[in-house]
Order: structure tokens, then sequence, then C-alpha cells
């Protein structure tokens, strides 16, 4: 997802199973709050796991799987090898930038971080209730209601959760709370029309509209993406339209061209939010241990985003950029 953070990151909550879907577990990556870009107002942004998409510039490949993951920080590691010894797969071995992770090996069941005595090992998602994220999200309420703010679930993709993120929006929705969902379309229509029916405002990512490159950059069709976008618009659901602009992959004329039609051809008009690629991301992948398929992407010149705006204003749209 293209999510901006700000604000600070609430501790984990531990799960403790309550009434009407407190019991309804959710794998969470973070969850920050007092956030001011994903959404109106201020905001509590809440970070799901699980991603059906693997998109070339991701910023938060810890989400990319439902299952908890660790990082690993190679400047406090000691050598003792205690990981090594704990790990039950055999995935961990001494590397020359220390110790190093077989991907198909590493079954994330945590011992490795419990085995670390320099705390070079850090698990990065927890599971917690709706209903205990709830009420924890609620504390804020006098800051949402003074600043026109709420909650947002972004991810990864928050839709890969469906049961416990039902459960929470209609919670939120209980408590008057404003609910946004940050999502990639990618899901069955009619689990994004039964999350719908308890969604304030939907920020609807739209990475490219050409099919090939979409499949080459993200590893997915687009179908299913650019027809649920057109049945919220249909349904008279409130969506901002964010378009990450990729260099390289997004930002050419032909690429803009085609979303900017797109996006005038809904049944109606929607704001559209171009979030200008940023490389920050490239420190996570190390010590995930994950390769960075967007190493060799660079910030795009400010002039270039301005034109690509100038584009898509000129077909009708109201355009913010970093939005």
């Amino acid at each position: 997802m293209t999510s901006s953070i700000a604000g600070g990151v609430l501790k984990p909550i531990e799960l403790v199973p309550t009434e009407n879907g407190g019991s309804i577990p959710g794998t969470m990556f973070s969850i920050i709050r007092f956030s001011t870009h994903d959404g109106p107002g201020i905001r509590t942004t809440v970070f799901m796991k699980g991603c059906p998409l693997a998109c070339w510039w991701c910023h938060n490949p810890e989400n990319w799987q439902h299952l908890p993951s660790e990082i690993y920080r190679p400047e406090r590691c000691i050598g003792c090898g205690r990981c090594i010894a704990g790990c039950p797969t055999g995935a961990l071995a001494v590397g020359p930038q220390g110790i190093s992770t077989d991907p198909d090996r590493c079954g994330h069941c945590g011992r490795c971080v419990d085995a670390c005595p320099a705390e070079a090992r850090e698990r990065t998602s927890w599971q917690v209730g709706a209903a205990d994220l709830v009420r924890s999200i609620s504390r804020d309420s006098l800051f949402y209601d003074q600043s026109g703010g709420g909650v947002t679930f972004s991810g990864g993709e928050p839709l890969t959760q469906p049961d416990f993120l039902l459960a929470a929006l209609k919670q939120c929705g209980e408590l008057e709370i404003h609910r946004a969902v940050d999502t990639s379309g990618y899901v069955e229509s009619g689990t994004l029309q039964a999350v719908a029916r308890h969604t304030d405002l939907f920020l609807y990512d739209l990475k490219l509209v050409d099919p090939q490159k979409h499949r080459a950059h993200t590893g997915v069709d687009n179908h299913r993406i650019l027809s649920n976008l057109r049945m919220l618009s249909e349904s008279g659901a409130a969506i901002v339209v964010r378009i990450p602009l990729i260099p390289g992959v997004n930002d050419d004329s032909q690429s803009i061209a085609l979303a900017g039609e797109f996006i005038a051809g809904l049944p109606r008009r929607h704001a559209v939010d171009l979030l200008p690629f940023h490389p920050a991301a490239s420190a996570k992948y190390a010590k995930l241990g994950l390769a960075y398929r967007g190493e060799h992407l660079a910030p795009l010149p400010p002039e270039r985003v301005a034109e690509a705006a100038r584009r898509l204003t000129d077909v009708g749209l109201n355009v913010r950029i970093g939005g």
C-alpha cells in the first residue's frame, strides 16, 4: 500500500477474547496514532498483514504474509549462534553479512527472536481481537471529533482479513468513529460490497491500467481491481483514488493518460491523490533479508510530478500531490 506514516506506534495489545467480536483475531504489523496522511483529520492507521500483490516498490514488505515475520539487525548481533541452534527448520546460517535466513525454510515461529540475547531479532507483528483494538483506538476519539478524523485500516491489504476487518468496522461505526479502508481493490466483489456497507471512505490504490504492465510490476492481473473500482463508484461510495507515481513504471505519458481516462470515465467524480515514490523502504528489505526489486528506483524530479498532475487535471480530475 501507499500509506504515509506520522506519529507514534501503539504498543502491541494482548489478545483478550471479549463479547461482540472481540475474539476474532487480526494480525497487525503496526498501529500509528496521530496520522495526518491516511484520510481526513487526525487518524489512527492500523496496518494489517497480508497482501496478494507483490509490487516492486512496496514500502511495507513486512505485510506480505499473514504469518508473523522477523527483522534482523546485524549491527546488534554478537555472533553467539543461539538463534541458529534454536531454529527448528535449519533456516539460519552464518553469512558474510552476519546471520542469513533461507526464506524457503523459515517457518516464522519466532524461536530465533526468543533465543537472541542481544535483541538483534525482533517480531514485526502481533494478534489482537477486534473489540480490544477498537477500545484502544477509541481513546483518541476527542482528536477524531475535533479534526474530522477517525481510523484507517491499511496494510498490506486489510481485505485479506475480512472477518476481522468487518468486526472492527462495525464496532467503530457503533462508536461513530469515521472509518476509512486503504485497499488495492484486489478482492472478491462480494467481500468488497460487505465491507463497503460499513466504510465511510475508500482510499483506492490504482497502480496501472494497462493489464500487462500491471501484472509485470505487481504479480497480478488488474481486471478485478478496475471492475471493483467501477462498482464502488456506481454504488455511491466515497472514494479517493491514490496513484503511486513510480519512475519507469507508471510515470510515462501513456500510463498517466490511461489512468486519467479510466478515472474520468467512472460513474462519479472522485478526487485523486498522486503519491510520488520515495526510497525509504530499502532498509526494511535488508533487515528482512529480502531482495528489493525497486532498489534502482530514484525519486522523481518535482517537475515530472507536476507534469503528471497537470495531465490528470486536464481531463477534469481534482488532483493533490502527496495527499
